[in-house]
C-alpha cells in the first residue's frame, strides 16, 4: 500500500458533532484532506502540543511518551491505517529494542503523540480515496468577504485575535499563513 504524509492544518470546533473538534489532515504535496472529528480532551491535548504551551505536569501524552523512551522503545511514526464504520484506525508504530511493531491506537492519541514526538503522520492512498477531500477556498467564501491577502498586518492581528478567542482554529491557521507572508 502507498504511504502519504499528512500535515496538521486545522484544528476547530466541529459543526457537524455539538461539543466535538475537527482535527483537519492534509496530504503533504497534494491538495487532499481528512477531516478527524475529536473529543474537546483530545482537541485540548494536540492544542496543547501545536501551540507549545508550557505545562507545570506532564500529561497522559507527555508521560506515554516517558515511559516508552525510558524502556528503550521509539515511536517511529504514526499511521491512520483504514476508516471502519466511520472512524479512523491509527496504529503507532514502534521500535521496540531494534524490533518494528505497531500498536492499535485512536487516531487522536496517535497524532497527541505524535506531535510531542515528533514524528510523522501517514496515511493510505486508500484512506485518502474513501474520507479525503479538497477545498477550494475562493468557492467557499460568501459573497462580498474580502480575501484575506487584502486585509492590513493590522487588520489581521485582529481577525487572528478573534479567531483564537472563538477557538476556530482552522480559521486562525488560515489568517497566520496570510500574516507569515507580508
Amino acid at each position: 500500500m502507498v504511504k502519504k504524509e499528512l500535515s496538521i492544518i486545522a484544528l476547530s470546533k466541529s459543526n457537524s458533532s455539538q461539543g466535538n473538534f475537527a482535527l483537519i489532515l492534509e496530504e503533504v504535496n497534494g491538495d487532499r484532506r481528512i477531516p478527524i472529528i475529536i473529543g474537546p480532551f483530545e482537541a485540548q491535548a494536540i492544542a496543547i502540543a501545536l501551540e507549545k504551551l508550557e505545562i507545570t505536569r506532564p500529561l497522559t501524552h507527555d508521560l506515554m511518551l516517558q515511559i516508552l523512551e525510558r524502556g528503550q522503545t521509539q515511536l517511529i511514526e504514526v499511521v491512520i491505517s483504514e476508516l471502519r464504520d466511520d472512524v479512523f484506525i491509527a496504529e503507532l508504530v514502534i521500535n521496540n529494542n531494534g524490533i518494528p511493531e505497531r500498536i492499535d491506537a485512536r487516531s487522536s492519541d496517535a497524532i497527541a503523540l505524535a506531535i510531542r514526538k515528533p514524528c510523522k503522520i501517514y496515511t493510505y492512498e486508500a484512506v485518502l480515496e474513501e474520507a479525503g477531500f479538497t477545498n477550494d477556498a475562493v468557492k467557499a467564501l460568501p459573497k462580498g468577504v474580502r480575501p484575506l491577502e487584502d486585509y492590513s498586518v493590522k487588520e489581521l492581528k485582529n481577525l487572528l485575535d478573534e479567531a483564537l478567542e472563538k477557538e476556530d482554529y482552522e480559521r486562525a491557521q488560515k489568517i497566520k499563513e496570510v500574516l507569515n507572508k507580508k
